[in-house]
C-alpha cells in the first residue's frame, strides 16, 4: 500500500480483496499508515466526530446535543467567561501530520491542536491548574483565573505519538495487515487468507478479485461514518467502486 500526499490531501492506495458475485469486501490488505489510522479513531473526542460528521448526518441524537450547545445562550452558563468551543471545538490530541483528518478543510486544524491554556489560583496556590477559569481553587476556594503558560513538548510530538507515517504510531511497518469488512485487523499471512476464503464457502475462485483503490478525505469521514452504523464498513465505504469494476 502506497501513501501520495500534497499540501492540501492525503491519499492511501488501499487493496481490496472483493467477492464480485456478492459485491461485497472480504478484506483489504493494508500497511502501517493505514492502520495507525484506523487506531487513531479511537483517539478522537466525541466533540470532534460530530463535527467531521455534521450534526445531520450524526448518528441518534448526538447531534441534537451538539446543536442544543451552539444554541444555549451564555446567561445559562456556570461563569460566564466560559467558551462553548470547549464543548463544539476540543483540543484534539491528533496532530497536524494525522494523514486524512487533519486535511478536512472545515474541522481539524493547526489552531486546535496547539496547547491547552491552563490556569492556576489568583492566590498563586502552586498545586493545581485548570482547563476552565474561575475554577474554585481546591486549596482555597479562590478562582482560578491567572493565566499559565505551558511548557515543553506537546506529547503528540514525542516520539511513538505522531499518528502514523514516519517513526511513531502504533504498529510496525514491515509488516502487511489485513482489515476485515467490519475492521478486525490482524497480521497478513497465506493461512489466514484461506482461512478466510474458508470461512466465506468461497468455492469459485474465479468470484474473488483484487481491486485498487485510493484512501483519501472522503473515504476517511464515510469510513467513520460508516464504523457507527454497520459491520461492512469497507464494503459500504467502496461499493460504488466494487460495481464499477463488475461491469
Amino acid at each position: 500500500m502506497t501513501t501520495s500526499s500534497s499540501s492540501s490531501t492525503t491519499k492511501m492506495s488501499l487493496k481490496l480483496l472483493v467477492d464480485k458475485k456478492a459485491e461485497r469486501v472480504l478484506f483489504a490488505e493494508a500497511s502501517k499508515d493505514f492502520i495507525d489510522f484506523l487506531f487513531n479513531l479511537h483517539r478522537l473526542p466525541i466533540g470532534v466526530v460530530t463535527k467531521l460528521l455534521t450534526k445531520n448526518n450524526m448518528v441518534g441524537s448526538l447531534g441534537k446535543v451538539y446543536e442544543s450547545i451552539e444554541n444555549l445562550s451564555n446567561t445559562y452558563l456556570l461563569h460566564q467567561n466560559q467558551n462553548k468551543d470547549i464543548l463544539l471545538k476540543p483540543k484534539t490530541p491528533i496532530p497536524p501530520g494525522f494523514l486524512l483528518l487533519s486535511n478536512y478543510d472545515t474541522n481539524i486544524n493547526e489552531e486546535e491542536i496547539e496547547p491547552p491554556q491552563l490556569y492556576m489560583c489568583s492566590n498563586w496556590c502552586r498545586y493545581y491548574v485548570t482547563l476552565v477559569p474561575n475554577t474554585p481553587c481546591s486549596n482555597c476556594g479562590r478562582g482560578m483565573n491567572n493565566s499559565v503558560t505551558y511548557v515543553g513538548k506537546n506529547k503528540m510530538e514525542v516520539k511513538g505519538y505522531d499518528g502514523g507515517g514516519g517513526e511513531g504510531g502504533f504498529v510496525k511497518e514491515a509488516v502487511t495487515y489485513m482489515v476485515m469488512d467490519d475492521l478486525m485487523v490482524q497480521p497478513m499471512s497465506s493461512i489466514s487468507c484461506i482461512s478466510l476464503l474458508n470461512k466465506f464457502n468461497i468455492k469459485d475462485v474465479s468470484s474473488v478479485q483484487e481491486m485498487d483503490v485510493e484512501f483519501g478525505v472522503h473515504e476517511g469521514i464515510e469510513l467513520l461514518k460508516a464504523s457507527l452504523l454497520c459491520n461492512n464498513v469497507l464494503t459500504s465505504v467502496f461499493h460504488s467502486n466494487i460495481k464499477i469494476k463488475k461491469e
